[in-house]
């Protein structure tokens, strides 16, 4: 599923259990009425339309909200059993009952009455369960017709490995595609190759495998008596890769990640996360990108529309360039930017390798000769950049993230930490934006994204998105 489908639909989830709670919450006050005497609906909630009760109300439904995120209801969900969501569930309805009691009680409401709580616990917890079997129905369905899948290789050919696979196979609602298998060879090979599925590489061949394929989940399931420390280092290089982990054991020691248990079919696999944390935070990051690329896409229509005419009147070409960059979990995509270099400039990079003024694999000259007159000044004051406030509304990027490299850049990288940057959206500044971009060196710029990504926070991401005003008006680095 897309990132930006995947917040709508969670988005959609928790306004739909606000509702719920606020229906179950009238239902269970209009079924209580003749129970305490009450004449009208007014009067058995014993409130007024007032300031007071207004925030206390929506104090309530932030405490509900608060509790459901609590016990995980907006997490994945996607190899949860049925009667675990609905144990969630129960504790998350439970819970808000007993914050209904609370607050009765100390504001002197009818709400503290056992009908009304038993009423409210009984019409939440059935509605809540029941939309969770449906959205989870429709996203079952999804699945089964090739969407929101999810590219998965499992490390180890043994039989539990086979198992696994086979588990995972018998249910396509899961939406989960297997690569295939990654192991060194070894006698129960012959009782592998007698199955369907595939041998991508051996184990001395993973990780370039993993560095060049879209690899969405890695499933280490070789045997930890014999090979603990190869699975020790496959661990690590995904770990270092931000590429999310699950393994038939809890063995491993990983700094910076967190671990889940999921069952399936009662199959124990514990899964290490990688990367910014999910679930509300990153809610939060989404809405943020959305409402500020939106607002800034209609405040510079203007200039959005005067640079496009002055790029056609100056040179030959199209307006915008379009070009593949690795995204999340190296998933290609378009980023766009304003053209400002000479048509067919791409093609002429190789000539001028040689030029090359910055470390590592990216590419960057001062005076490059293939820049317009008019793209030096797009480029010196970041307007070139606008066009990518699209590529955030698709979701493909965030307004703050790691910059997203070229095919060819990327390439180039010579240690798997620095693939750790694809566990999260690409943006379009970060920390190297507001420390001088081109003029700091690779290897800090690389350390700069792993810094971003470990210390991540919503108020990390306003801070580099004001941070990021002056050093684009002052040029900072700018090429």
């Amino acid at each position: 599923m897309g990132l930006t489908r995947r917040y709508l639909l969670s988005s959609l989830l928790k306004f739909s259990d606000v509702a719920l709670l606020v229906g179950s919450f009238l239902a269970a006050a209009v079924a209580s009425l003749h129970s305490v005497g009450a004449t009208s609906l007014a009067q058995f909630l014993s409130l007024r339309v007032s300031v007071r009760n207004f925030f206390l109300f929506a104090s309530l439904l932030l405490i509900w909200h608060s509790l459901f995120s609590f016990v995980g209801l907006y997490e994945s969900k996607r190899l949860s059993r049925k009667s675990t969501e609905a144990l969630h569930v129960l504790a998350a309805t439970s819970l808000a009952t007993v914050v209904l009691f609370l607050v009765g009680s100390l504001f002197s409401l009818s709400v503290n009455q056992p009908s009304f709580l038993s009423l409210f616990w009984l019409v939440s917890t059935s509605t809540a369960v029941l939309s969770r079997r449906l959205l989870r129905f429709l996203l079952e369905q999804i699945r089964l017709r090739g969407r929101d899948l999810r590219e998965v290789l499992i490390v180890g050919t043994n039989p539990r490995a086979i198992t696994l696979a086979d588990k995972l196979r018998a249910h396509p609602a899961l939406g989960y595609r297997i690569l295939g298998f990654v192991d060194q060879d070894w006698p129960g090979m012959k009782e592998f190759r007698k199955t369907d599925y595939a041998y991508v590489c051996d184990l001395n061949g993973f990780p370039s495998f993993l560095r060049e394929s879209v690899v969405d989940e890695v499933v280490l399931a070789l045997p930890i008596k014999s090979s603990y420390s190869e699975a020790s280092r496959i661990a690590t290089l995904c770990w270092e890769q931000g590429i999310t982990t699950r393994f038939l054991s809890d063995l491993f020691d990983l700094k910076m990640t967190h671990a889940r248990a999921r069952s399936l079919d009662y199959e124990s696999l514990v899964t290490i996360h990688v990367g910014t944390p999910e679930g509300q935070p990153m809610s939060l990051k989404r809405l943020l990108d959305v409402l500020v690329s939106l607002s800034c896409i209609i405040c510079f229509a203007p200039i959005l529309l005067i640079t496009a005419i002055l790029i056609k009147l100056t040179s030959p070409g199209p307006v915008f360039f379009a070009q593949r960059r690795l995204g999340l979990n190296k998933r290609v995509f378009s980023v766009y930017k304003f053209r400002t270099m000479v048509e067919g400039a791409e093609k002429k990079q190789a000539e001028l390798e040689r030029l090359n003024e910055v470390t590592g694999p990216v590419f960057k000259i001062t005076n490059d000769p293939r820049i317009t007159t008019i793209g030096r000044f797009l480029r010196k004051t970041s307007i070139d950049e606008l066009p990518q406030l699209f590529n955030v509304l698709k979701g493909h990027m965030s307004l703050v993230g790691p910059r997203p490299l070229p095919l060819r850049d990327c390439r180039g990288f010579e240690k798997d930490w620095h693939r750790r940057r694809f566990s999260v959206r690409p943006g379009i500044t970060c920390l190297w934006q507001i420390s001088g971009r081109s003029s700091v060196h690779f290897e800090r710029w690389m350390e700069l994204d792993m810094e971003y990504i470990d210390r991540w926070s919503i108020w990390l991401d306003l801070k580099i998105l004001f941070q990021t005003i002056p050093a684009v008006l002052k040029g900072s680095g700018a090429t």
